[in-house]
């Protein structure tokens, strides 16, 4: 049972790593089985064809994948005949060799000497184990482990042990590095901190909710008050003082033990040991301080968002209540106007034709409600704001004095605005001091934050400044500390060591070295497409110039009955089959449940547990529900459906899914007719939110009650996305196409630069740094 602890693998996944791919690419072949004039020289002293095919063999499995041919069962006959090909001999001589075991052994103990391999021992377990420590330290996951250690096995010239050794040292050298991990984050902490920690998940003497619960409440509306809550959560963390540096922890590790934290109840943290209890803790509560500042800022911009949408709907209420007035004011001008045009015409006194129009008295009524009614020149609706700024200021002080901001030199007079409201609030003063910075606000808000004498207006200045702040944090020339989602954009990217590190090695990069030649390449290759385009304008469908401006026709449907018939008849020709039995059988096929990986053990689901997973994946992906699934499979009961999903389906193990299903389809011959894969036609989905959340909101073009949309945008509708922004905020595009394109990227797509919208994209985001 001891032994067995230490088993990471399957029996199959055990079967497969000591299996050479029948599949091996051209590529893969000619790297790992060439031989060199050394090795061919050093074969042919055997005497017989099948032994110098055989010698030759076992050379090539020492190299990959780095067993003797003795624990390699069978070795595929591409394989074979590749290396029969560089020593001109008949491949079917392999079986003669096959049948003298003593030939194998000597072979063995000779190509060993030769060549340097050394067999596993004691020494090479602690050396082994100390080169993968650092990488055990930085990921967990035990197939990642395993397939370090064979590399370096390899690259040591080491003859792999039998798995089961492998597994063994994998998980003793992962037993270590979580023992360090912990120690890293557990030591440093006072004996006053582990008092708190404690109190976290200690449920209270009147079995209400733990404090540990209270912290991880998800705020269900946007509101002042909400805002306050996630404030007063988030202090709480900070009170902690807990250290986010760590020389010795990885952030792939930290966002995995946080991860880990997150899934466990209160009372499930104290099974274990003191330093794994508190380092678990001490990760979740670093992450859930992220998650915290996350949504005090989706609040704040939901907050401008509302306020902008009731300026909105007050100037059309406005417009509703005193419609008949304007109406009778237009009138009323119309008349004047014609009497005045009259006048002009005809030589008369144009008072004496408006006094037959209408009484001096009343033009003059007239004109004073006129100029009551009227609203500003650009059918403004700033002015109406102002009745909202006490509400904004239940919350907006706390907003400035709890959070960090920092930005780049671009943003600076809005942080020195944001840093005089902070300094006006402490001191309660009431105006806004001389020389207070003013180049952060936009033309459209200059009129209303000067009053009638000139000086500063108060509430309009702050409006400004908050609503820019909410512009800038999106666009992410202001970043928060502390924030994940909103964090410096520096942080993105590779380190400046890393960056180092890969120019020197000269690894080959998908931009060049300077940024203006990239810049100068950039606008060589934009101006030979629109010189093509200038000079097939006419024969280009779809494409025509108008008002100077390049203009693409939307694409219409058009799909030929042909194709509809052709299409039905296919239809009937494939097996009905139950959605159970196809994702099992394409869970088969691609292996993709391999990565929904257990949060906890690392475990892949594995006989009951694996039907339970994809009844789990139904239930969530047809949006029925874990209760109505659970109903409607027996055997599987609801605990069991809830329990698949909150290990199992999380974030990082749907990615790597999700990315294993992509990248099984793109490979297909028959996906190529649809394309390269870098469009789509996806849309939106609505789902419906019958809970109170900050992300569902109404809309009423899809009937009553609240819910959100999720969309998925791909390249081809980039460059819809980035003709509408370039012109206004391009940084802003920068934002959310950076978060896309690294979506993308994880589904392993290669082609995703190579389209215009990719260039794009990587043109903005040089122009921008």
């Amino acid at each position: 049972m001891y032994l067995r602890a230490r088993e990471l693998l399957t029996p199959d996944q055990r079967k497969d790593f000591l299996l050479i791919p029948s599949t091996l690419s051209n590529w893969e072949l000619a790297y790992y089985y060439t031989l060199t004039q050394d090795d061919i020289e050093v074969i042919r002293r055997r005497r017989r064809d099948h032994n110098r095919l055989g010698f030759a063999i076992q050379i090539c499995l020492f190299r990959y994948p780095g067993w003797s041919l003795s624990d390699i069962k069978n070795v595929p006959d591409k394989v074979i005949n590749y290396v029969a090909n560089q020593l001109q001999v008949d491949a079917s001589e392999f079986k003669l060799y096959s049948e003298r075991e003593q030939t194998k052994h000597e072979h063995m103990e000779e190509i060993r000497k030769y060549y340097g391999f050394s067999n596993f021992s004691a020494q090479s377990y602690r050396i082994i184990s100390q080169a993968l420590l650092p990488h055990a330290i930085e990921n967990s996951n035990a197939l990642f482990l395993i397939g370090m250690t064979l590399e370096e096995m390899r690259k040591r010239k080491i003859i792999l042990p039998a798995m089961t050794t492998i597994e063994r040292l994998v998980w003793e050298t992962r037993r270590r590095a979580e023992e360090k991990v912990y120690n890293s984050l557990y030591k440093p902490l006072s004996p006053w901190q582990k008092q708190q920690l404690e109190k976290l998940i200690d449920t209270p003497s009147d079995k209400s909710k733990t404090k540990l619960g209270w912290l991880r409440e998800i705020p269900g509306q946007s509101s002042p008050d909400a805002f306050l809550k996630v404030i007063e959560r988030l202090e709480y963390v900070r009170l902690l003082n807990l250290s986010t540096e760590s020389e010795n922890i990885h952030s792939n590790r930290l966002l995995q033990l946080a991860r880990l934290g997150a899934r466990y109840e209160p009372h499930s943290f104290r099974r274990f040991n003191e330093n794994k209890r508190y380092a678990i803790l001490v990760a979740h509560l670093l992450t859930l301080s992220q998650d915290l500042i996350d949504q005090a800022i989706e609040i704040h911009d939901r907050q401008i968002m509302i306020l902008q949408s009731k300026g909105r709907k007050a100037q059309e209420e406005l417009q509703k209540q005193n419609g008949k007035s304007i109406n009778e004011k237009v009138l009323h001008f119309a008349d004047i106007g014609e009497a005045l045009v009259k006048a002009r015409n005809e030589e008369l006194d144009p008072f004496e034709v408006l006094e037959k129009i209408m009484p001096w008295e009343r033009i003059v009524d007239s004109i004073e409600e006129a100029t009551r009614l009227a609203r500003p020149m650009d059918y403004d609706y700033l002015d109406l704001l102002v009745t909202r700024f006490s509400y904004l200021r239940k919350y907006t002080p706390v907003l400035l004095s709890k959070l960090e901001f920092r930005t780049t030199q671009a943003s600076e007079p809005l942080l020195r605005a944001l840093n005089v409201l902070r300094e006006i609030n402490n001191n309660k003063k009431r105006h806004i001091p001389e020389g207070a910075p003013l180049d952060f606000v936009p033309k459209r808000w200059q009129k209303h934050v000067y009053d009638e004498d000139g000086n500063i207006n108060r509430k309009y200045y702050e409006l400004a400044a908050l609503t820019e702040l909410k512009n800038h944090i999106r666009s992410g020339d202001i970043w928060v500390a502390g924030s994940r989602l909103h964090k410096d954009f520096e942080e993105y990217l590779v380190t400046k060591d890393n960056w180092d590190e890969t120019k020197n090695t000269g690894n080959r990069l998908a931009v060049g070295m300077s940024a203006q030649e990239y810049i100068i390449e950039r606008n060589t290759a934009l101006n030979e497409r629109l010189d093509y385009i200038l000079e097939n304008i006419d024969s280009l469908e779809g494409i025509s110039i108008d008002k100077s401006r390049i203009r693409l026709d939307r694409l219409e449907k058009d799909t030929p009955e042909d194709a509809k018939s052709l299409s039905q008849t296919l239809y009937n020709m494939l097996p009905r089959v139950k959605l159970t039995d196809l994702l099992i059988e394409v869970s088969n096929w691609t292996g993709f449940d391999e990565h929904l990986a257990h949060a906890s053990s690392n475990r892949p689901p594995k006989g009951e547990e694996k039907s339970i997973v994809m009844a789990t994946i139904m239930a969530m992906g047809t949006n029925i529900g874990l209760t109505k699934m659970a109903e409607a499979t027996p055997g599987i009961t609801y605990h069991q459906l809830a329990n698949a999903a909150q290990w199992r389906l999380h974030e990082d193990s749907l990615s790597k899914a999700q990315a294993t299903l992509v990248n099984f389809q793109h490979h297909l011959s028959l996906s190529k007719y649809w394309g390269n894969g870098s469009t789509s036609s996806s849309d939106g989905m609505r789902v419906q939110v019958g809970v109170s959340s900050l992300h569902a909101d109404a809309n009423p073009h899809y009937g009553t009650g609240k819910g959100t949309t999720i969309y998925r945008f791909t390249s081809d509708q980039f460059s819809s996305f980035y003709t509408k922004v370039i012109n206004t905020n391009a940084r802003d595009a920068v934002h959310v196409i950076d978060g896309l394109l690294h979506h993308e990227s994880e589904l392993s797509i290669e082609e995703h630069y190579t389209d215009t919208a990719g260039y794009q994209y990587l043109f903005i985001k040089k122009l921008e740094l």
